[in-house]
Formats: structure tokens, sequence, C-alpha cells
């Protein structure tokens, strides 16, 4: 009697598998897309850039060109419902741009027009249930007026172009810019040029719009309790003793009053002089660097003099509404720096102080 065993085939193991595979890749790197076809349609999944995978076009296609039916398809995630918005869903005050750059003209009170290279905040308001807004709209809103010469007309019909664009409430255009202007030395008669740190600002809050500059200014400060202590120990004791004295910096900020469209860079600087008139000097000689320390001791100055100082020339000029004066006395005495914070009316009062506001008041020669 003939007897039939039946016999379980070996499972197979890692090993077989993978030699399994090896052998099929190799088979597969000679054959046709017909021969995966038929072996099996779905091998193509385990063998990259064959079958039914997807074949992409490593190419840059120079010559494709997009038509209005193309765009049109293209996804907008940015400006889709409010459905896809994360978080809270309340309204952003501010939402845009900062720091493009791009060379403008500018008027000026004593040197015709100028071409100087800025950098821009563009912000607006965003509504609660909408999810974003398409930031490049900013930047080509803003670059249909660059090639005018500005003021703050132009910045305003930007500022309009822009809002209307991006259908917000509020909006604001910030340009920061390094404004040269050439300045005397003391005595010997040299001049260079002295560069002011400047920023334009155009706010739109609630249907209002203000306009507001800001200007850095940087001069020496020498301490008036230090110039008595010297002066002290050289009239009772015949002892030689310097005053200590430190670079300063000033943020005078100025809301344009109602009704005044322009307050020149120049005017605003020479308020600056006239308060502190102990300005760092550009060219200065031997006799420049005498005369300065003369003038250094004729106007002793605390950070506390300083900021009234600059708001009694703020407060004397009719052009200017609203205003704050930052100073930060860099000091050569102390570790820290000495700092004084004086604001005119609401637009510049706050409560809080950025923690890093002073540290910005730094002069980078």
């Amino acid at each position: 009697m003939n007897m039939h065993v039946t016999t379980t085939p070996e499972q197979p193991n890692r090993e077989d598998a993978a030699e399994a595979l090896r052998l099929l890749k190799n088979w597969a790197a000679c054959a046709s897309d017909a021969d995966l076809a038929e072996l099996d349609p779905g091998i193509a999944r385990l063998l990259t850039g064959q079958g039914d995978y997807p074949s992409f076009s490593r190419e840059y296609p120079e010559a494709f060109t997009v038509d209005a039916a193309y765009k049109a398809g293209l996804p907008d995630l940015q400006n889709g419902p409010s459905s896809l918005i994360r978080g809270a869903q309340r309204q952003i005050q501010h939402v845009g741009i900062s720091n493009f750059r791009l060379p403008i003209h500018y008027h000026t009170r004593d040197n015709g027009d100028l071409t100087l290279e800025t950098s821009v905040t563009g912000t607006v308001s965003l509504e609660a249930e909408k999810k974003g807004i398409n930031m490049s709209r900013i930047m080509r809103s803003f670059y249909a007026h660059a090639e005018k010469t500005f003021s703050f007309e132009v910045i305003e019909a930007a500022l309009d172009d822009y809002k209307a664009d991006l259908e917000s409430f509020d909006a604001r255009i910030q340009m920061r810019l390094s404004f040269p202007m050439k300045v005397d030395s003391l005595r010997s008669g040299l001049s260079g040029y002295q560069y002011y740190d400047i920023a334009l600002e155009l706010v739109e809050r609630g249907g209002v719009r203000q306009k507001i500059i800001h200007l850095d200014y940087v001069y020496s400060s020498t301490c008036p309790c230090s110039l008595e202590l010297s002066e002290h120990a050289r009239a009772t004791r015949n002892q030689l003793a310097t005053p200590h004295s430190q670079r300063s910096v000033a943020r005078i900020s100025v809301e344009l009053a109602d009704g005044q469209d322009c307050l020149w860079f120049e005017d605003l600087i020479d308020m600056a002089r006239a308060a502190v008139p102990t300005e760092t000097q550009v060219m200065v000689k031997r006799e420049d660097e005498q005369a300065f320390a003369e003038l250094n001791a004729a106007n002793p100055i605390f950070v506390e003099d300083a900021a009234r100082l600059f708001a009694e020339q703020l407060e004397n000029d009719s052009r200017v509404g609203d205003f704050r004066v930052l100073a930060s006395h860099q000091e050569s005495l102390h570790s820290h720096d000495a700092v004084s914070v004086l604001t005119e009316g609401p637009t510049f009062e706050a409560a809080s102080l950025d923690p890093r506001l002073f540290q910005s008041l730094i002069h980078a020669g």
C-alpha cells in the first residue's frame, strides 16, 4: 500500500524575504513596464520610479506660462474659511511684513531731493473670522508709489491702496532710514556727515490717522554732580580730577498736530540741538576736542534734564502735537544706564514698556 505524507512548507524568514526582494529588483531593472504590470500591477509600489508610481520631472519648465484659469485654480490656504483658523478666534490688531527695503526719494529742507535706502513695515488689522492676509499685496501696493518723492500724502495713498486691497479697517506704514546731514566742526572749519536714524509712521485706527516722526539724537552728557566733585578736589586739595561723561541717545517721537503736513527732518534735528547742544562730533582736530570739552562743561546734564529740555523745544513748536522723549545716558561711571521717559498726550502713553526698549537706544557708529 502506498502512503502519501503531506509536508508543510517551511515558513520563510526575514532573510528569505530580503533575498526574494533582491532577486525581484534585479529582474525589474531589466523588465519593461508591461512585464511588471503582467506580473502584478501592485508590484511597482515596491520599486521607486516604476509602474504606477508618479514619475516627476526634474527639469525646470522655463516655457511654462500661467494663464487666468491656472491662476484661479491655485490653492490659497491663507485666505481660506474661518474653519481653518487655529487658536483663539480673535481680532489681530496688526499683521503684515517688516523690513522690506527699497530706495525712496525724499524732499529735504536744505539739499533738494535725496534717494535713501528705506526699511518699510506695513501692517493691517485682521478680523476675528478671517484666516489671514495675502502679505505680498502690502508690498505690491507700496511699490506702486515707490517711484514718487515721498511725503505723508504719498504714504497715505499707499496705505489707502493696501487697506482697500486687503479689506482691513486699521493699518500702519512705518519707514525707517538713515538721514545724512553735513555738520561743521566746532573750531577747525572742517565738516562731515552726521547720520540720523529717522522713521516716518502713518497709523490709522478707527478711521483716525496720525502722522508720526521718530528721531534718534546722539549726544554727550557730562554729569553735573561729577563736575562739581571734580572742581571741589581741584579747589580744596589741588587734586586733578575729571568729571565723567558718556555717549547718550534720545529717541524723540512727535505726532504732527492737526492740519500740519510737514515737519522737516532738519527742523526736528535743530530742535534737538537747541535743547542739548553737546551732539557727538564728526570731524575733530585738537582745537575741536578742546572746544567739545568746554561745551560739555558749559552744559552738564542729568538724564532728567535731558528729557525736560527736549520737551521744552517740542511744546513750543505749533507743528508738534503729542510727543514722547526717551533718553538713555550710557554711563561711564556705573555698570548700568540712566534712563528717562517723558510723554505728552495719549498717543505715546503706555502702562507697560517693552522690556528691551532702552537696549534699542544704542548708537552704532
